[in-house]
């Protein structure tokens, strides 16, 4: 069972029907205790930082989220959801993320010839073996909206880059926490193969 967390800024519907489609049994919930009983945890995601953290305080789930990553159990995030994995954001303010990854995140700099958000599709770059992108190559694409990037303490971490202006993270895999910065639920067959991947772990 693959558990989604609704935090009330999310496309988690989107995510759950590719799951699905997939074959995976899905529970999207906000219930802690319920979190807290998760085999695999899921943190989709669209929206503001700092909003989604609050969200997260106030329904009482950064403690299971957390406590499932040291129990081991798989937690995979996803856009937003990759970003809230880490220390810090920068987006509209300095915000807290949930601490499970070393770094920040931060926006794209300023250039007149980069469009940001960045928006569409575009390559991945795979720098090494890894159980999330399993399967896959470089240049596969991905589709990707987002205006902010991480930037991990540990670059063992990086288990994906994309290239917009600049090389950043798209992919992170440490042990039983992943994450994709695009959307796999609108990558087409690359992203319902990662998608999968972590369903099958």
């Amino acid at each position: 069972m693959i558990t989604i967390l609704d935090y009330s800024v999310n496309n988690l519907r989107s995510v759950q029907k590719a799951f699905e489609h997939l074959g995976h049994q899905t529970l999207v919930t906000s219930d802690p205790e319920i979190v807290a009983r998760a085999e695999k945890l899921v943190l989709p995601g669209v929206g503001a930082f700092g909003e989604a953290m609050r969200n997260l305080r106030a329904k009482n789930l950064v403690e299971p989220v957390c406590e499932a990553v040291t129990a081991g159990k798989y937690v995979m995030g996803v856009c937003l959801g990759m970003q809230l994995l880490f220390d810090w954001s920068e987006e509209l303010g300095l915000h807290q993320g949930l601490g499970i990854l070393g770094g920040k995140v931060e926006k794209f700099p300023e250039n007149p010839d980069l469009k940001v958000p960045h928006m569409g599709w575009s390559e991945l770059e795979l720098p090494r073996p890894s159980r999330l992108f399993a399967g896959l190559k470089n240049g596969e694409m991905c589709y990707f909206v987002h205006s902010y990037h991480a930037l991990p303490d540990d670059e063992t971490v990086i288990a994906a880059r994309g290239k917009h202006g600049l090389k950043f993270v798209a992919g992170v895999e440490r042990d039983n926490v992943m994450g994709a910065q695009f959307h796999p639920e609108k990558s087409s067959a690359v992203g319902l193969r990662i998608l999968d991947n972590f369903g099958r772990l």
